[in-house]
């Protein structure tokens, strides 16, 4: 029998660039899941499933179901699911937890997976330089800015982040299927965050990160590896750790 295998994904920003294109999205992701159930030991949703989410005491933003379902229907199951929370969900609080049963991680984490050691974040905000969304993300993270939000009715909140999300870079990339632009490695900050992490902890096998949308795997010092997942707006990335061994793959039909 084939041995279990671990999979990753993540930034499938559902909502955007509409609802049509991204009930398209969704319907894809949930064959993935079907696909991928039969051998999965854990599955990783590296952040920013959704482009806009917010839960309210009582509310959460409608739509959705059939992703939430699946979720739900492998969680109970037995199979485990991770989410990290990205910039564009980090106001997910214990829903998802609760109702789907996602293990919800809301900093970095490092654990041993099949006998690595692999280092987990969705990726925003780290290492030195994106000061402004730093100050950004502190500013959406401070509790009584929650909950000021909170205060306003729930059509009106979520009315005002789906429009913003909706005219957002990302969802203007979606729209025209135009592919983000590639940098070199050494200028991508998550490699320099992740080669100044190993100077710290030189253990680590696999860096996992979403967030930057470039599906890309790469060689680091200490024979450790630099993995970005890519995404589901252009892309249609994810990965796959396997007797330990890590690759990035393309959903069928992509």
């Amino acid at each position: 029998m084939e041995s279990k295998k671990i999979y990753f994904a993540s930034d499938f920003h559902l909502g955007i660039p509409d609802h049509a294109s991204s009930l398209i999205r969704e319907k894809k992701l949930v064959r993935w899941l079907e696909d991928i159930e039969k051998d999965a030991a854990e599955i990783y949703l590296m952040g920013d499933i959704f482009d806009f989410w917010f839960e309210y005491k009582q509310v959460v933003p409608k739509g959705y179901v059939r992703l939430l379902g699946k979720l739900a229907e492998l969680t109970d199951s037995g199979i485990p699911v991770h989410i990290f929370r990205g910039n564009h969900d980090v106001w997910a609080f214990d829903y998802l937890n609760k109702e789907v049963g996602l293990t919800i991680h809301r900093d970095p984490e490092v654990t041993i997976l099949q006998g690595k050691n692999v280092f987990l974040a969705h990726g925003d905000g780290l290492g030195p330089g994106d000061n402004w969304y730093k100050i950004l993300k502190s500013v959406f993270a401070f509790k009584p800015n929650q909950f000021l939000f909170k205060w306003l009715h729930p059509d009106i909140g979520t009315a005002l982040g789906l429009f913003f999300s909706h005219r957002s870079r990302l969802a203007a990339v979606t729209r025209q299927k135009v592919k983000n632009k590639e940098i070199p490695l050494e200028d991508e900050m998550l490699y320099r965050y992740a080669m100044r992490k190993l100077d710290l902890m030189p253990d680590i096998d696999y860096f996992i990160f979403g967030h930057r949308h470039i599906p890309t795997q790469a060689p680091l010092k200490n024979n450790a590896s630099l993995i970005i997942l890519g995404d589901w707006l252009t892309h249609f990335t994810y990965g796959v750790l396997s007797n330990g061994d890590f690759s990035i793959k393309v959903v069928e039909g992509e």
